[in-house]
């Protein structure tokens, strides 16, 4: 009976061992992520979504959720949750970026600043620490096609002129 005892609490502890490992992103908003830059150079990594649209939740679950993923963008990014149709005012860099109504929906100014005006959802937006727009990346990625194009960002292969082909040839996975 002891060891029976003993197993089950040794199975409960390594499930909450794994449990709390888990990693998740620590979301900021566009202006926390701006002040947080400020004071500590790093860079942004914006995912701009919707509520209503479908791969942005998918990617939610399939890319960031992932702990390796989790992990790297916390360390090495402030990453933004920037919801496209927000209404708020947001000011950044001597301006300030409006919610404007178009159709049934609309869209916020600074979303469509941020991708060129090539409005897609979801969009993985990367600004280097001087707040320029590194790439604007359209489209849905899961975990293994996310994971190259934070880290060759992230560790400033760009920067380095390494090739994009040739750094994703040569990528070895964490995942």
């Amino acid at each position: 009976m002891r060891a029976a005892i003993r197993l089950f609490i040794f199975i409960f502890l390594v499930g909450v061992a794994f449990t709390s490992q888990a990693q998740e992103i620590e979301w900021l908003s566009f202006e926390e992520a701006v002040a947080k830059s400020k004071k500590e150079p790093r860079k942004l990594l914006i995912d701009i979504y919707t509520d209503w649209c479908g791969w942005c939740k998918k990617m939610d679950k399939e890319a960031y959720a992932n702990d390796v993923i989790a992990e790297y963008i916390n360390k090495n990014y402030y990453p933004v949750k920037f919801n496209a149709e927000q209404k708020a005012d947001i000011e950044f860099d001597g301006h300030t970026f409006k919610f404007v109504n178009q159709g049934r929906r609309g869209v916020h100014e600074l979303a469509a600043a941020l991708t060129n005006n090539k409005l897609s959802y979801p969009t993985t937006v990367f600004m280097d620490e001087d707040f320029r727009i590194i790439q604007p990346i359209p489209g849905y990625m899961d975990a293994k096609a996310l994971e190259p194009i934070i880290t060759y960002i992230g560790d400033d292969k760009y920067k380095q002129k390494v090739a994009w082909q040739e750094y994703q040839k040569n990528f070895k996975s964490s995942l």
